[in-house]
């Protein structure tokens, strides 16, 4: 039997050292990326260690998934393996056997932690709204200079997609960049 920690926070300059502080863990596994889906690396390869028997140790319910669907699958398929989870902040641990109330309180806590995703995703779209009504939100920094765009995409044999792969962008930002080079030409 292995005690396995499974950390997470939102990005990469948050701290991890409060999620499992004290806990006496076999291996850990720590991912700095957003909780919306389970593609996380680092749960994956936690997911692909964890063998019968063993323990995973999660900080709180909303470090493991963000949404009631994904919690649900992934300790479902956990508990189907002989594996338990066991969630510091609630004080659940949850294995293959049955129990009505643990159950409830972990569908009522998942729904709390969507809930709570979903209160996030919408104060930052209100924000995102008033910056742009001040006129202080200009989107995302340009990565690239659309004049660089441009001269790529006047060399012969240039196409659209040639041009994207070569500067290592996507295909639809070559696709925007020209179209407001050529409404400029026009005017």
């Amino acid at each position: 039997m292995s005690n396995v920690g499974y950390i997470r926070v939102s990005s990469a300059y948050q701290n991890t050292e409060r999620q499992l502080d004290g806990v006496k863990l076999d291996k850990i596994f720590t991912d700095k990326i957003s909780g919306v889906d389970t593609k996380r690396p680092q749960l994956q390869a936690m997911l692909e260690y964890v063998r019968e028997g063993d323990v995973i140790h999660v900080h709180s319910i909303d470090r493991l998934a963000r949404n009631l669907k994904d919690l649900s699958q992934l300790v479902d398929d956990l508990n189907a393996r002989g594996i338990s989870i066991h969630f510091h902040q609630e004080n659940l641990t949850f294995t293959n056997s049955e129990d009505s109330i643990k159950k409830l309180m972990f569908q009522l806590l998942g729904s709390f932690a969507e809930f709570e995703r979903s209160l996030i995703r919408e104060r930052q779209r209100e924000g995102i709204a008033k910056a742009k009504q001040a006129g202080k939100y200009k989107g995302r920094r340009k990565t690239i200079n659309s004049n660089i765009i441009i001269e790529t995409m006047s060399k012969e044999g240039a196409s659209y997609r040639k041009t994207a792969k070569t500067l290592n962008i996507s295909l639809s930002t070559v696709q925007r960049v020209m179209k407001e080079y050529k409404s400029k030409r026009a005017s």
